[in-house]
């Protein structure tokens, strides 16, 4: 299951992550997005589980709970709506 969890403080690592959701079963990954121009994270991220049944007590657990001194926000990941094309770059 692909977990959304957003409002992360900007210093929050994957390896953070791996641990907070770890404590609930296996993680098969962490991604936390970055800008591409600098670097920074955005705020947000994602978890895969594989496992339904922990990745549901993980997201109840640690719902609004803080990491790193900001109260995380977590819930299932919605598939990614298609964008529309943009023009080309000059």
């Amino acid at each position: 299951m692909n977990i959304y969890v957003g409002n992360l403080a900007y210093s929050v690592t994957e390896d953070e992550l791996r641990s907070a959701f770890g404590k609930f079963g296996e993680v098969s990954s962490v991604n936390v997005i970055v800008d591409r121009g600098t670097g920074q994270s955005k705020g947000f991220g994602f978890v895969e589980m594989p496992d339904s049944a922990a990745a549901d007590a993980a997201m109840r657990s640690l719902n609004g709970t803080p990491i790193n001194g900001r109260n995380i926000k977590v819930n299932q990941a919605k598939p990614r709506e298609a964008r529309p094309a943009r023009g080309p770059r000059y």
